[in-house]
């Protein structure tokens, strides 16, 4: 077997790619693509996002301690892409993409209503780590698409088409190749 050897780099992938919507007062909400982010803690729960400090939504963030994680489904796919490389400065990302802000009970942050899934966060911390700051952020809530429930009140997240990012191209997530445990499962 024969490797290369390469400088550091992150190449953690493929990784969740997310639209994280945030709020500052009247202003429009903003919508940033990240897919730097992941579970940090299962009990309290908390998850972790990191952005560049001269992002819109950094800011934002910074003086709001909050936002909502909204997981990309397939039909979301090129509304990520577009609010990735488009900054809220200069866009309303609601407006131009035609989504709708959906207003929940846990926060004033909108999440979007066409995501699958939505995970309302409060930073509990933030870390400086140089090109990118973590927010390390407790999970205050979530809310899900009745379209996605099965007949058993089960949240079918695999019907979701959700999409995952590598090294810089969207993925469909592919075939089930096992459950938890299915290594050791006695046949």
């Amino acid at each position: 077997m024969s490797k290369q050897a390469w400088k550091p780099g992150n190449m953690l992938y493929p990784s969740p790619v997310v639209m994280v919507s945030c709020k500052d007062g009247d202003a429009p909400a903003n919508i940033i693509t990240i897919a730097w982010t992941g579970t940090v803690c299962s009990d309290p729960v908390m998850l972790s996002v990191s952005i560049r400090p001269e992002r819109h939504s950094h800011a934002i963030i910074e003086r709001t301690g909050e936002f909502v994680v909204n997981l990309v489904s397939q039909k979301l796919a090129y509304a990520c892409d577009w609010c990735g490389v488009k900054s809220g400065r200069d866009f309303d990302k609601f407006k131009e993409m035609k989504l709708t802000e959906y207003k929940s009970e846990f926060m004033d942050t909108p999440a979007i209503a066409e995501s699958p899934v939505n995970i309302y966060c409060k930073v509990v911390k933030t870390e400086r780590l140089g090109s990118h700051d973590m927010y390390i952020a407790e999970v205050i809530g979530v809310t899900v698409d009745d379209e996605y429930m099965d007949e058993n009140g089960r949240f079918a997240l695999e019907a979701c088409d959700l999409v995952a990012y590598s090294h810089g191209e969207y993925f469909e997530l592919g075939e089930k190749l096992g459950k938890f445990g299915y290594s050791v499962k006695k046949k």
